[in-house]
């Protein structure tokens, strides 16, 4: 029979580690709720910018104006950017977090990340990765050791604090890494938020944007005429590099509100074994108090009637 201090102890012990557990689901409810509202009011802009995008390229056709470009950052040179070439180094933006305590959260992400990298590897492509967050760095480290990968750069902060400068950042990297022609193709491997119980690790191609509205299956019958004001090459100018960021944007979002949703699930059910723990080890700290009582009390009776 176990002894009664050591099952209170491991009662104690439990029941401060539920305390932990509940206050973290507690503030993660209260994050993700925020976070779900965001992610969803961002998603009908994202949508209609994509859709304008598609009709400006279909108008354009590949015909850009280069007279009078001026680039003040590699996001800014939209000819580079549109730009079809031979695939031979692949960039992936990888979006994991910062903390841990989310179940599966960014092991599900580091592990399509792996699997796509060993896919591309197979098709003799080198892969660069742009990682979002502490604990897809940590993740990814030891195992591209053996693979034709490197980590071009991460970003920490960016995966507390969510917002569109932080996404601007990302993009204007990844774009000067592509026109340097250091990558030739750019996806990100993120979550798509569904509901609070549940998410989908996606794989989303950002570069080369020709290639990616070109094949898209959900242009159906786009009215290609459009007129352009003042004219195509400002235009495009300005649109690329936000249609580049707000993708990644709205990335960083879908992650967010997925890691949280995943760290409350994680935590609701980490106080509900608590809460199973310490039931059975109530039960065994009675029945071990039972015992001994049992045996206090045949003890008595024993030295009694060894007096008689």
């Amino acid at each position: 029979m176990a002894n009664l201090k050591d099952i209170k102890t491991r009662i104690q012990s439990i029941q401060n580690t539920r305390k932990i557990t509940r206050a973290m689901k507690m503030v993660a409810a209260a994050k993700v709720k925020k976070a779900e509202s965001t992610v969803k009011a961002a998603r009908p802009f994202a949508t209609e910018l994509t859709t304008v995008f598609k009709r400006m390229l279909k108008t354009v056709n590949g015909q850009f104006s280069l007279e009078n470009l001026r680039v003040k950052s590699a996001i800014d040179n939209y000819p580079a950017l549109l730009e079809k070439r031979e695939i031979n180094n692949v960039g992936l933006l990888v979006m994991t977090s910062n903390k841990g305590l989310a179940g599966a959260y960014n092991a599900n992400v580091i592990r399509k990340t792996v699997a796509r990298i060993k896919e591309y590897n197979s098709e003799g492509k080198r892969v660069v990765l742009f990682v979002v967050g502490q604990k897809g760095v940590s993740g990814l480290k030891n195992k591209i050791d053996n693979l034709n990968c490197e980590m071009a750069n991460s970003y920490i902060s960016v995966a507390n604090d969510v917002t569109g400068m932080g996404a601007r950042i990302i993009a204007e990297d990844i774009a000067e890494y592509f026109v340097e022609g250091k990558i030739d193709k750019i996806e990100i491997i993120t979550t798509r938020f569904k509901n609070m119980m549940s998410y989908s690790v996606q794989d989303w191609e950002i570069l080369p944007l020709a290639e990616d509205i070109e094949h898209a299956e959900d242009v159906k019958a786009i009215d290609a005429l459009m007129l352009f004001e003042p004219n195509i090459h400002g235009i495009l100018q300005s649109i690329v590099p936000m249609y580049i960021s707000n993708i990644i944007y709205q990335a960083l979002l879908e992650a967010q509100a997925s890691e949280l949703a995943s760290r409350m699930t994680a935590m609701s059910a980490a106080s509900n074994n608590a809460d199973e723990m310490i039931r059975l080890l109530s039960i065994e700290y009675n029945k071990a108090r039972q015992w001994a009582i049992t045996q206090e009390l045949v003890e008595i009776v024993s030295g009694a009637n060894a007096l008689k």
